[in-house]
């Protein structure tokens, strides 16, 4: 009997320390899914960081393609601005022997003035001196006119040339704004992927410690599991040991009484629905 009310002892200890182990392992696994929210979180802004470098790498290297065609594209512009400027070099030399010849003239007038003198010798009748000297004088008149006419489609070449190695410049320097920019735009997007790694590094750093007292309640969690589940065997066991000690208990009692109804039987005294029950409890 001692020893019954010394398990009976131990299952009502048993049984606190087994509320009080639940509720230890409610709030060290509610801690414990607390820190694996905030390491979630930390996970989420990493996983977000690294699409955002790759499509900033995906950018950068758009860019720094379009840098390498807009240098080939500059390079083959510079060296037209160069053979124009060169070409123009060469024009421009011809204008100190072109400054002396007059343009002024009219190649209209110098012309009416040939076709003038070509009629007279077709139409008047002359001394041979003096056709020999209009002839003589068309000639000159001739000659001036291919000067004039040579002279201005030098001039003309001259702003040509001007004009095309103002524009063969022109889209040098614009090919080249547009490596600098392109440049410029790729860097840009390379300091941002360095700025992107740096924030996944200090998140990383955040993150160790998070991981650390996740791991540690982890474990306490598991271990205080372990010690509920063998609590809960034990307590279980002193259950079922009480369960089968009362159903003993309740077998020797009806043993009892039906002894007392037997003997009320013999004395022939009368019986309660109580005692018939019980006789036939007895006997099942």
């Amino acid at each position: 009997m001692a020893e019954l009310d010394e398990l009976r002892k131990e299952f009502h200890e048993k049984r606190k320390e087994l509320n009080k182990l639940r509720s230890q392992i409610s709030s060290v696994n509610s801690q414990k899914e607390d820190i694996f929210k905030q390491l979630r979180s930390f996970k989420d802004k990493v996983r977000s960081n690294l699409d955002k470098i790759k499509s900033i790498k995906s950018q950068r290297d758009e860019l720094t393609r379009k840098v390498k065609e807009f240098k080939e594209e500059r390079n083959k512009l510079n060296l037209a601005a160069k053979e124009k400027l060169a070409g123009k070099k060469n024009v421009e030399a011809e204008k100190k022997n072109l400054r002396s010849i007059d343009r002024r003239q009219s190649p209209s007038k110098i012309k009416s003035e040939i076709n003038r003198l070509e009629e007279m010798i077709e139409i008047e009748v002359m001394p041979f001196s003096k056709e020999k000297e209009l002839r003589k004088r068309i000639k000159e008149l001739k000659s001036e006119l291919g000067k004039i006419q040579e002279v201005s489609k030098k001039w003309k070449d001259i702003n040509t040339s001007s004009v095309d190695f103002a524009e063969a410049r022109k889209k040098a320097q614009e090919s080249h704004q547009k490596v600098q920019e392109a440049a410029s735009l790729s860097q840009e997007k390379h300091e941002e992927v360095n700025k992107l790694y740096d924030d996944i590094r200090n998140l990383k750093k955040e993150e160790a410690p998070l991981a650390e007292k996740y791991l540690q309640f982890k474990s306490e969690h598991t271990e205080l599991k372990k010690s509920l589940d063998e609590l809960k065997k034990r307590v279980d066991e002193l259950s079922k040991l009480f369960k089968e000690e009362e159903h003993k208990s309740f077998k020797e009692k009806v043993k009892e009484k039906a002894a007392e109804v037997k003997e009320k039987m013999k004395k022939k005294q009368k019986l309660k629905m109580e005692d018939i029950l019980t006789f036939q409890a007895s006997k099942e």
